[in-house]
């Protein structure tokens, strides 16, 4: 057990709004953010695969950079979208994620770099044309693993600050902050249930791509529907698979709270669960008949219905994780009125407006391939 004077003392400031409005906050940002940080990462995955494989090129590199073009504007709505939950996390859990954040300094820094590098490599991979077109792959893997980086660091300092039992031995291993939470037995587990979910979710990505195809190119958009869904199925397969290791790689204690223990906890897994193999069925059915408007809006209202549920299940393990050292009860809590209800329209003002962006962008819409593919006369002034 940990001894009380190595955690840090509560935050004494007053909480602004009572305890449950934040958790409520957390949960429901944390969901937008992971929403689009799906679209981003799932959907340059694809688009890499797209380009890759074997078969049709040309409409393979046509979802590349109709994916490619589109990734510059997920990425910064993935970083604004996940300032909200992270600041709430502080908020209500300051004193451990700080914690680990200071143990794994320098990983934890590097976050940013990696961002920031990640960031120009979408952004030039979205540039590529013409006789560059063939490089824009690689710049785009490249930003692909350093998003890949991203994430398991954030993994390593959350299941860390869950772990307050580990904080000293890791610290004095290394005092300057080269430190992961490599012993953690969940951590790969729980960071693959994450990326697995991300290439799933991408899957939906290409399916919206499709339908915004439709009327003006309807032989691109099956392709689209096809690959995408596809993509879906498979990647959802997996993700219950990655799910099921997540779930025994935990302590039984809490592995017990999916199994009857909690009943929130039990009922949000089978929730996930049925939802996940209902989704593939439906996904399946709507590419043998060619639906897309049933892969486009039935099945990504049940993922959605899933992933919420999946953002509160996490919520309930982390509380779990802490039980033995987190005290909602000692929070002080001084309700700004004046403040809240102006907070409340402008973060729904705020989600409006994104939503909005995103249609006037145009961010589901193709691109004709004549925008997309290099020119012949490209081609050949390359080989020549």
């Amino acid at each position: 057990m940990m001894q009380p004077d190595l955690i840090p003392a509560l935050d004494p400031n007053p909480l602004p709004a009572p305890y449950w409005v934040f958790k409520l906050l957390l949960v429901v940002t944390f969901f937008l953010h992971i929403v689009a940080m799906n679209f981003m990462l799932g959907g340059a995955v694809l688009a890499l695969v797209s380009k890759w494989r074997s078969g049709d090129r040309e409409n393979g590199n046509r979802v590349f950079f109709d994916v490619a073009r589109k990734l510059p504007s997920l990425l910064p709505a993935t970083i604004t979208l996940g300032i909200a939950p992270l600041l709430f996390v502080q908020v209500l859990y300051g004193q451990f994620f700080y914690t680990s954040s200071i143990i794994i300094a320098w990983p934890w820094f590097l976050v940013l770099v990696f961002l920031t590098l990640a960031y120009y490599g979408f952004y030039l991979a979205s540039f590529q044309s013409g006789q560059h077109a063939g490089k824009a792959g690689g710049v785009m893997l490249s930003s692909v693993i350093l998003i890949f980086l991203i994430g398991f660091v954030y993994s390593n300092n959350l299941t860390l600050s869950q772990s307050p039992s580990r904080w000293g031995g890791k610290y004095f291993a290394d005092p300057a902050g080269w430190n992961l939470n490599l012993s953690e037995p969940t951590l790969i587990p729980r960071f693959l249930h994450f990326m697995v979910a991300a290439v799933a979710v991408g899957g939906l990505f290409l399916i919206f791509v499709a339908l915004a195809n439709w009327k003006r190119d309807r032989e691109y958009a099956r392709r689209v529907l096809q690959f995408g869904g596809k993509a879906f199925m498979y990647a959802t397969i997996a993700q219950l698979v990655v799910g099921v290791v997540f779930l025994v790689s935990l302590p039984r204690d809490m592995r017990m709270l999916y199994m009857g223990d909690n009943s929130l906890a039990t009922i949000l897994l089978l929730v996930g669960v049925a939802g996940g193999i209902g989704a593939i069925f439906l996904m399946s059915d709507a590419l043998r008949k060619e639906n897309v408007r049933v892969a486009a809006f039935y099945v990504p209202g049940i993922i959605g219905v899933v992933i919420l549920s999946m953002s509160v299940m996490r919520d309930i393990l982390r509380d779990a994780y802490l039980k033995p050292y987190f005290h909602p009860e000692q929070f002080v809590v001084k309700t700004q009125w004046s403040v809240f209800p102006l907070f409340l329209v402008l973060f729904l003002a705020g989600v409006i407006l994104w939503l909005v962006m995103l249609k006037r962008y145009g961010l589901f819409s193709g691109t004709k391939a004549a925008d997309t593919l290099p020119s012949a006369g490209s081609q050949a002034a390359k080989r020549s």
